[in-house]
């Protein structure tokens, strides 16, 4: 594997980068795969959010235009965070193995719009629709996984996600009605579902 590669594969959180501090970045991964807000982030505007998904989608737009690939851009704003898709024939090699490509491409445009806005953003990047069908797939395996833990009533370890992935899964769990908790140091960082009592 090339040095390239390597850096490409490395990005593995959904959740905004504080580009000064390493340990803050992690801090903020844990509040937001727990759904908790950190005290010095206010909701963001909705021109806010519109602008980051303008500066995105420009940035996009030029990285498919170097790589010569077709793909049409949609921008919205969901909750608190602009959200890019990216739709296209030809757009598998910009996904990547478990979405890892993406992660990187997502973390360099949320670099492309702090550079320009100055502020942390939570934008994020879809691109032939793999996050959306990948929130189906976390939220089926977390349902499955709290329906075992109910019968058997022992815990039950699921495999390495990313915060993104994890945040999906502690939500499917909640819906079932139990509880879920996150061990580990990422890259190997894991949903654990608990039984009652």
């Amino acid at each position: 594997m090339s040095q390239g590669e390597n850096v490409l594969a490395e990005p593995q959180q959904d959740v905004p980068d504080d580009l000064a501090d390493p340990e803050a970045t992690e801090a903020v991964a844990e509040a937001s795969e727990n759904g908790a807000e950190s005290e010095e982030s206010a909701e963001p505007e909705v021109a806010d959010l519109e602008l980051e998904g303008e500066i995105a989608a420009d940035y996009i737009e030029g990285l498919l235009d170097v790589a010569d690939l077709d793909g049409d851009i949609d921008m919205d704003v969901e909750g608190d965070r602009a959200v890019v898709s990216v739709v296209g024939a030809t757009l598998d090699e910009l996904v990547g193995p478990r979405g890892a490509v993406l992660e990187a491409l997502q973390e360099l445009t949320r670099l492309a719009v702090h550079r320009q806005t100055g502020g942390r953003t939570r934008l994020m990047l879809d691109i032939g629709g793999y996050r959306a069908q990948r929130r189906l797939e976390l939220t089926e395996l977390g349902t499955e996984a709290a329906e075992e833990v109910r019968q058997t009533g022992e815990a039950k370890a699921l495999g390495a996600m990313n915060a993104f992935e994890r945040k999906i899964v502690h939500d499917a769990i909640a819906a079932s009605g139990l509880r879920s908790e996150s061990e580990g140091v990422d890259p190997n960082r894991r949903v654990v579902v608990l039984p009652v009592g």
